[in-house]
């Protein structure tokens, strides 16, 4: 371990990525605990921040915490040292976790921290953790890329080729995640064949790509609702009994109920793309349906 942590993060200059990594985990720990108790009414627990009748989420000393940090970030970056950049990088981790824990209110605009809808923020700070342990691995986004020979490198095709290449992965990760696969599209931008494998299966029923592709051909939509039961089934009641969990509701039963309640409610065809404008077709095809 403390090998790792010399050659692996210090030498690398990682050691702000992972100060706020632990940051981050620390600030979610804490908060989740804090409303837990708050909830379960213990008395000797700190109770809500109010001001007067205003209740005061904690998102909001998130975002302070965030702009403090940011700003000690930015304006000690040209002297700042190791140390003090972890230290503040911390901080920002702990104020990321505060926001991201209630990323549901922000989406929804509304406060459903305890509802379904409030799986969104562990949702949220799922995705902030794998991408920040990656970094802190070393993987970097299009990995097949040798980054130091790039930058060595004077030759015009070698860099119009990397260009190239870019682009292509980013064109296969926006019909990945317009496949609705988000996860699939996210770690693909770290592990490139993820995004070819995306890229060529079955849409989600309920993405744009299937709205746009399979309006029209219901056997393909039929096969992608079958897969997409087949395969979700178990991924999504381990996803809620991790969330009830961490949410304060863990059961078997539920997880599995509940997994078959989303199935059902988002497992369906998406509607077929709407059909164009007369004016936005061909001159001929527009006067032929004008004459019908």
């Amino acid at each position: 371990m403390r090998r790792w942590l010399e050659e692996g993060v210090i030498e690398h200059g990682r050691l702000p990525l992972l100060c706020f990594l632990l940051g981050f985990i620390l600030g979610f720990v804490v908060i989740r605990v804090s409303v837990r108790m708050i909830r379960a009414n213990v008395r000797w627990w700190p109770g809500n921040v109010k001001a007067g009748d205003t209740h005061i989420h904690h998102m909001v000393f998130g975002v302070i915490t965030v702009l403090l940090s940011g700003i000690g970030l930015i304006a000690t970056a040209e002297d700042s040292t190791q140390v003090t950049s972890s230290v503040l990088a911390a901080v920002f981790g702990i104020g990321a976790a505060l926001v991201l824990d209630e990323f549901a209110l922000i989406f929804y605009l509304r406060d459903v921290y305890w509802s379904e809808q409030g799986r969104t923020s562990v949702d949220a700070v799922f995705v902030a953790f794998a991408v920040t342990g990656l970094l802190l691995l070393g993987v970097q986004p299009a990995t097949f890329l040798d980054y130091d020979d790039f930058r060595a490198s004077r030759g015009v095709g070698v860099r119009v080729g990397v260009a190239v290449t870019i682009a292509v992965n980013l064109v296969l990760a926006a019909i990945v995640i317009a496949k609705g696969k988000i996860w699939t599209g996210l770690f693909g931008m770290f592990f490139t064949p993820l995004l070819l494998v995306g890229a060529v299966r079955l849409s989600r029923p309920g993405a744009p790509w299937a709205r746009w592709r399979y309006g029209h051909r219901p056997k393909t939509m039929n096969r992608a609702v079958a897969r997409e039961r087949r395969y979700r089934r178990p991924v999504i009641r381990a996803k809620i009994f991790i969330q009830d969990l961490i949410a304060g509701k863990p059961d078997v039963e539920h997880a599995r109920t509940a997994a078959e309640a989303e199935l059902a409610r988002t497992v369906v065809p998406a509607p077929s793309a709407p059909a164009p404008h007369p004016h936005l077709l061909p001159r001929r095809r527009a006067d032929q349906t004008d004459e019908q």
